[in-house]
């Protein structure tokens, strides 16, 4: 389906494919997976390590769907042993510039997320 065969683009609106597209780019590890192929291609094993915590699966399915949406490139060369590098489309860069620049507020902001969780958690006991 095409943007045009749907009505303007709404991500509040519950059926607007655009929703499914911001759950791809800002899960857990859609958000992992593009900001680490910033920085340059990669291949799966490689991602794997550098991700900690994803599993074999989850990190397949990622860059599937990241692929279909076309903010990942797949490219498998015809050896032996095969390769397969990662690497991010021109959109795919746009987006992971954008949702790494997010991951860099979180990070600078963290002391002062956990000084809320506290004030709150004090409030909330006492």
């Amino acid at each position: 389906m095409a943007v045009s065969e749907i009505r303007t683009p709404d991500v509040y609106r519950a059926d607007c494919p655009s929703r499914a597209v911001l759950e791809h780019v800002t899960s857990r590890w859609g958000v992992l997976v593009l900001g680490v192929l910033l920085d340059r291609p990669h291949r799966f094993s490689e991602l794997r390590r550098e991700i900690g915590g994803v599993s074999e699966k989850m990190l397949a399915q990622t860059l599937q769907t990241l692929e279909r949406d076309g903010f990942v490139h797949r490219d498998a060369k015809p050896v032996i042993p095969p390769r397969v590098d990662y690497s991010l489309t021109p959109m795919g860069r746009e987006v992971a510039e954008r949702i790494s620049s997010l991951a860099r507020w979180v990070e600078a902001r963290l002391d002062d997320v956990f000084e809320a969780r506290g004030a709150y958690d004090q409030a909330r006991a006492g």
